[in-house]
């Protein structure tokens, strides 16, 4: 049977995967610990086959953090996960491991444009903008030297993840699709991913044993913002009619300094991965409905 450790205990990601893999239970041994102390260091890693650290400090309003809660960041997301990682391939010697690592398309920076079509390919250099974007990368650099034939470094860049109980922009999208008769049809594309899709990939990353690499797992489609917005709508029987006339005026809030040129394009810009499919994952109509239903 294989092994697996989640590191984060009761985080969004880990406790969604530990869910997913129950169904996998006769061929699955599934454990959970907190790393928010000193306990886990007593606890012996080399019984697992691969460690799916999704341990972390999230993102925050980064306009507002003082110092010394910037380096806390800095301390959870990298330095902990290289503590982490350097045990599990102690502990491990000389057999066949995997270290996932949950990253963040944010290593990339936060800017996105309604203007312009910004589009992430295997050659672009990571980027960060701010401390957030930073801790997550530097924990990638920390953990890569670590590799090497039988202990493997996954890194994991997904984009905007949503799904049952998430947080982040997707509870505010629905609030709009169940609160507005009409939204602007802005042609936008973003690269997201449904949190259903994200476990399949980390199952089958596991059961295919991949090697150390950086991965970007995405929707097999792009999302236009008021393409979700409809969507959600739909499955609450409710009607948004979505409107081009008026796409100008949103063009323009999108110069506005400051706050509302910011809000506009967060919310219709464009930022994608380079295309590719995965042959298991459902699409942006089903995973709204699996979304909505809980």
């Amino acid at each position: 049977m294989n092994r697996i450790l989640i590191t984060g205990e009761n985080s969004y990601i880990g406790t969604s995967f530990d869910a997913f893999m129950k169904q996998y239970q006769d061929d699955y041994i599934v454990d959970t610990i907190s790393v928010r102390d000193d306990e886990w260091k007593q606890k012996d890693f080399s019984l697992y086959d691969a460690i799916y650290h999704v341990a972390g400090i999230a993102h925050a309003d980064v306009g507002n953090v003082s110092e010394e809660q910037q380096q806390l960041y800095y301390k959870v997301n990298r330095d902990l996960t290289y503590e982490v990682a350097k045990k599990y391939k102690e502990d491990r010697k000389d057999s066949f491991s995997q270290f996932i690592y949950m990253s963040s398309i944010i290593v990339y920076g936060d800017h996105v444009s309604i203007k312009k079509k910004r589009i992430i390919t295997k050659e672009t250099k990571p980027n960060p903008s701010n401390f957030y974007g930073d801790s997550k990368l530097q924990a990638e650099l920390k953990i890569q030297p670590l590799a090497d034939d039988n202990f493997q470094v996954c890194i994991i860049r997904p984009p905007m993840i949503y799904g049952p109980n998430s947080k982040g922009n997707y509870p505010q999208l629905r609030k709009l699709a169940l609160k507005l008769p009409v939204f602007p049809d802005i042609p936008n594309e973003r690269s997201m991913l449904f949190v259903g899709n994200l476990m399949v990939f980390v199952k089958e990353m596991i059961d295919e044993k991949l090697l150390t690499n950086v991965y970007c797992p995405q929707n097999n489609e792009y999302v236009r913002t008021s393409f979700m917005v409809n969507e959600i709508a739909i499955v609450h029987r409710k009607k948004v009619r979505l409107f081009k006339f008026m796409n100008w005026s949103v063009y323009l809030l999108s110069y506005v300094p400051g706050k509302i040129g910011g809000l506009t394009n967060k919310a219709f810009g464009n930022l994608v991965y380079e295309s590719r499919k995965e042959k298991n994952f459902i699409d942006l109509s089903e995973s709204v409905k699996l979304t909505e239903k809980e």
